[in-house]
């Protein structure tokens, strides 16, 4: 309107665009103020790219927080939105490893209760497909309930029995001795295989399986393969199945020391462990 009201009347432009005249000068009088805040906005761009884009509103607002910023989540949410700082939504994993009865199928311990008292007492486990450069990689961690960190976790080229076993077998490796760990997964056949329930019994595990076709009974893994899938996956290109394992480790060690978590009071998975075991 400013550039036309040279060459129109003020009054006519006013009209057709519907605006009152007091609108139109208290717009008019705004620009060239400085942006109360820019300062906000900042800190919101900066939070943001410092999670590589992997943070929505929530997070972003959390670090804000811990940063001594005192503003609501829907002003967050606002500004950026404004700034066009999006966080893509995470997409439904693919895999599935259940093949029949293919050995013995152990009753729903968990019975989807997701919390626990103390680090290494409940453990939920499962295996996720990605697919790089034509190949197929599998992921498997094994995911403390205590703080949702990943204790150990192993890549292979296939869904095989020591894909499983040997993420199973370095996560038991930091049990102290005379601790026994609930171990939940899916039914899938790495679980069923006599092998699996042999690494679980000699360390005296008790071994748990979500009921057939209820993804929910293993909500936490579930969670976390769409977080990882959201926030690297989807988000980068990888040339090879070497890089793609690379920037797996990166993530899976941001994710347990630096990833702020709303279900763990706004810490990461090594925060909140050290804060609870100091309490």
């Amino acid at each position: 309107m400013a550039t036309l009201k040279d060459q129109h009347p003020l009054a006519m432009l006013l009209q057709v665009a519907g605006l009152a005249r007091s609108t139109y000068f208290y717009h008019r009088a705004r620009r060239g103020r400085p942006d109360p805040q820019a300062g906000l906005k900042a800190a919101v761009t900066d939070a943001f790219d410092g999670a590589r884009g992997r943070y929505g509103h929530r997070r972003v607002h959390a670090v804000l927080y811990r940063q001594g910023w005192r503003v609501a989540k829907k002003t967050v949410l606002k500004l950026m939105g404004e700034l066009g700082l999006v966080c893509r939504v995470r997409r439904r994993r693919t895999y599935n490893s259940y093949r029949g009865r293919v050995g013995r199928v152990a009753d729903n311990v968990l019975e989807r209760d997701f919390t626990a008292q103390a680090p290494h007492s409940k453990w939920v486990t499962d295996v996720s497909e990605f697919r790089v450069g034509g190949e197929k990689v599998y992921l498997s961690p094994v995911i403390d309930l205590f703080d949702r960190s990943v204790v150990a976790h192993s890549v292979s080229l296939s869904p095989s029995l020591e894909l499983t076993n040997s993420s199973l077998s370095k996560a038991l490796a930091q049990v102290e001795r005379g601790r026994a760990p609930l171990v939940h997964s899916d039914q899938g056949f790495q679980y069923q295989h006599l092998s699996w329930r042999n690494l679980l019994d000699a360390a005296g595990a008790v071994q748990s399986m979500s009921r057939k076709g209820n993804c929910l009974d293993n909500a936490v893994a579930e969670n976390f393969f769409s977080h990882l899938k959201e926030e690297l996956f989807h988000r980068e290109r990888f040339e090879t199945v070497e890089d793609f394992i690379q920037a797996l480790d990166e993530y899976i060690g941001w994710y347990n020391t630096t990833r702020i978590s709303t279900a763990l009071q706004g810490l990461s998975p090594v925060e909140y462990r050290a804060q609870a075991l100091a309490a």
